[in-house]
C-alpha cells in the first residue's frame, strides 16, 4: 500500500463510510455492515477518528459513543500491515481528547481476552480491567471490560 508521506488524523463523517467499511473488512473481518458504519458516522453523539493515507484509504480508525459523561469505545482498527507503528495509539489518543473536550470523564471498552496487543495499548493509557463478558464475541471468545477515569488535564501517551 502506498502511503501519503504524512498521513492525516481526521474526524470521520459520512463521506468516509466506504473507506471505513474497507478497513473493517481487512482489519476486523467485516465486524460492521455498511448501514452500521453510516449510522456511526452520522450520529452527533458518536465520535470517529481516522488516519487517512489518501482521500479514500484509512490506515486506522477509532470510534466511540458519548453517553452523558462516559465514552463507550466501540471500535479500534488498524490496517494489518501497518500495525505496531503507533497508529492505534494516535487514534485512541485523539478519541480520548475529543471525548474529554466534549465532557466525558470515564471511558469503557471491551477487548478480546486473547488480544494482548490491544490490552497493552489500552493499559498504556491507564485502562484497568473491571470485569469480563463470557463468550462475548462471535467466535465464542471472552471479552474483558476495561475502564478509564479521565481528567481534563490528563496527559495522554
Amino acid at each position: 500500500m502506498l502511503l501519503n508521506p504524512s498521513p492525516q488524523t481526521i474526524r470521520l463523517n459520512r463521506m468516509h463510510a466506504l473507506a471505513c467499511l474497507k478497513l473493517d473488512a481487512r482489519a476486523l473481518n467485516g465486524l460492521w455492515t455498511s448501514d452500521h458504519w453510516v449510522r456511526e458516522l452520522c450520529d452527533p453523539q458518536r465520535l470517529c477518528i481516522g488516519i487517512a493515507a489518501s482521500a479514500d484509504t484509512l490506515l486506522a480508525v477509532a470510534c466511540g459513543w458519548l453517553v452523558l459523561d462516559e465514552l463507550q469505545i466501540t471500535l479500534l482498527a488498524v490496517e494489518p500491515e501497518q500495525r505496531r507503528r503507533g497508529l492505534g495509539r494516535t487514534v485512541l489518543k485523539q478519541l480520548l481528547l475529543d471525548a474529554t473536550n466534549a465532557g466525558a470523564r470515564h471511558a469503557i471498552l471491551d477487548v478480546a481476552e486473547d488480544n494482548l496487543g490491544a490490552q497493552a495499548l489500552y493499559g498504556a493509557f491507564g485502562f484497568q480491567t473491571i470485569g469480563r463478558r463470557d463468550r462475548y464475541y462471535r467466535d465464542g471468545k471472552d471479552a474483558l471490560i476495561q475502564s478509564l477515569e479521565m481528567q481534563t488535564d490528563m496527559k495522554l501517551n
